[in-house]
């Protein structure tokens, strides 16, 4: 559990920050602040910045320019105070493979100034947890890439850190372990710690995040919840038509309702802001042409991303 006292003050915000690596701007300019309890997610392509937006937060590297604050206060990542309310999940396993489960955990427990009875407690109950108490005594080199990456995370939260910084945790991870995963970082944050988790899933992001920023090439395109991101499309939904002989023939008489597209498998519609779904299905039941033929599509942040970049998100 994580202690019950709170810090009041935003927990992470960004003035203004930059990141230059020789010729490549890697971040340009972010600013965003996270409300306490945030689930917050960094939603980009490969090379799009969000490890150097990590790297600079949990104060591995510098920036540039601008300012990054930690619960109000200007964060020195010499400031061993400041460094304590921090855990990072790096994308590289951060892990001693000769060491087992335990081991592993003392070690890093240790590192954060835990000892005794409490750091065994933790370690204990983490390992439950994340469903490794069984193999608790193991070498980590005997463990699957899943169950490493579990075990990352865990050394990660020992010392109960206020804000949790998550770098594309499930980077080739199998879908059971994906899913254990996510499931124990859901357990964190309804605990009331504030996570920040970057990923190029937008599957990812939607599931576990309650605002997301969009980034790419450095800069953070959109910023808001999923509802609100969504909001920003020109479009608010689609219709999918099955083409077949029968609706090909039918679809002049729909030409009205909006912009149509065509698929090797669909007629797609996107809908006049004028249109009201009630007389789009009272036209199809005029045409005779069944609701199976017909599929509404909520658009999605891939949709988001193509409208903000011209690119799809898993091309970029």
């Amino acid at each position: 559990m994580i202690e019950t006292a709170s810090l009041t003050q935003p927990p992470l915000a960004l003035r203004e920050v930059s990141k230059r690596y020789g010729s490549i701007l890697a971040l340009d300019r972010v600013s965003l602040a996270l409300e306490q309890g945030e689930f917050f997610g960094l939603l980009g392509p490969n090379g799009a910045g969000k490890t150097t937006f990590m790297s600079l937060v949990a104060g591995i590297r510098s920036p540039d320019s601008g300012q990054i604050l930690l619960f109000d206060q200007p964060f020195e990542h010499r400031r061993l105070d400041q460094r304590k309310l921090l855990g990072f999940v790096p994308q590289s396993i951060a892990l001693y493979e000769d060491l087992d489960a335990v081991e592993n955990l003392r070690l890093f427990g240790r590192l954060y100034g835990l000892r005794g009875r409490l750091l065994e407690e933790r370690i204990g109950e983490g390992l439950r947890a994340v469903q490794l108490f069984d193999r608790r005594a193991s070498a980590v080199k005997t463990f699957s890439g899943g169950m490493r990456r579990r075990l990352n995370i865990l050394a990660s939260i020992l010392h109960r850190p206020r804000l949790l910084l998550c770098d594309e945790p499930t980077v080739g991870v199998d879908p059971q372990s994906r899913n254990a995963i996510f499931e124990y970082l859901e357990d964190l944050n309804r605990d009331g710690m504030t996570i920040v988790y970057s990923t190029h899933y937008m599957e990812e992001a939607t599931r576990l995040c309650s605002r997301i920023g969009i980034i790419d090439h450095g800069k953070v395109l959109a910023l808001g919840t999923l509802d609100e991101l969504l909001g920003e499309l020109p479009a608010s939904e689609q219709i999918r038509v099955a083409r077949n002989e029968t609706t090909a023939g039918s679809i002049a008489e729909l030409r009205h309702f909006g912009e149509w597209a065509e698929t090797q498998e669909a007629f797609v519609l996107s809908p006049s802001p004028e249109m009201r779904l009630s007389e789009f299905f009272a036209a199809l039941e005029r045409l005779r042409l069944s609701y199976r033929l017909v599929e509404v599509e909520r658009p999605t942040l891939e949709d988001l991303f193509l409208h903000l970049t011209g690119n799809s998100l898993r091309d970029s």
